[in-house]
């Protein structure tokens, strides 16, 4: 049977495990993290631009939207083991050139005549939400499918909604831009925006009647018969 004194001994004893026992984060040591050296940044760097990703922080920030990372633009030790175990981007259409943009992802691939993808960019599409701007109303949407490049021009652009950096139409006004915000998801009013340091090198790259094809992954279309038939 307890006493009254044995009760308030118990008490005492249980409290001072509580307060001198070792919690388990204190118990587990942790391993360091050895940072990268000179030598390994610069491997990643290359192995990023010889991929067809930029240079710098953005080629990284593209890099982790391509794998599904966490995006950060940082290159950790983590990133850069993923890095030196990747294999280089692939086009969902081949053998001919043209441009993709991949919506889950948001990148822009710049694919070669020979269908190798010859560069990749960030980019940031309609957003899905409805908006009303400047006396205009409608649904912020990049729509899915095939489309060509119908008019481009060089430069800035004023549109109704703001200003295009070397525009590349491609659907009723819509077009592939330089922008100075490309946030890392779909923001945009239905535009595929792009990085400005990009904007000219694109434009350059995509002519008038340029594929251009956007998906996600339920709403891939294939323009080969286009690209056949043009050849």
């Amino acid at each position: 049977m307890f006493t009254r004194s044995k009760i308030a001994a118990a008490v005492v004893f249980s409290a001072s495990l509580i307060v001198f026992a070792p919690s388990p984060a204190s118990a587990v040591t942790k391993t360091k993290v050895r940072a990268l050296s000179p030598s390994e940044l610069r491997s990643a760097q290359r192995l990023l631009i010889e991929m067809g990703y930029p240079s710098g922080p953005m080629g990284i920030m593209t890099f982790q939207k391509w794998e599904g990372r966490k995006v950060s633009s940082r290159l950790t030790r983590a990133n850069y083991e993923a890095i030196m175990n990747a294999t280089a981007p692939e086009a969902k259409d081949a053998d001919y050139g043209h441009v993709e943009v991949d919506l889950d992802r948001q990148v822009l691939l710049l694919i070669g005549d020979d269908g190798s993808v010859k560069r990749i960019l960030p980019v940031s599409t309609g957003s899905g939400r409805r908006y009303n701007e400047k006396g205009m109303k409608g649904l912020a949407y990049t729509p899915r499918g095939r489309f060509k490049i119908y008019n481009k021009l060089s430069g800035w652009r004023k549109s109704p909604l703001g200003l295009l950096y070397y525009p590349n139409y491609f659907s009723d006004g819509l077009a592939i831009h330089g922008n100075p915000s490309v946030p890392h998801s779909p923001q945009s009013h239905g535009c595929i925006r792009v990085p400005m340091s990009a904007a000219r090198d694109i434009s350059r790259s995509v002519q008038i009647g340029t594929i251009v094809l956007i998906y996600d992954k339920e709403s891939f279309v294939s323009a080969k018969d286009w690209a056949n038939a043009h050849n």
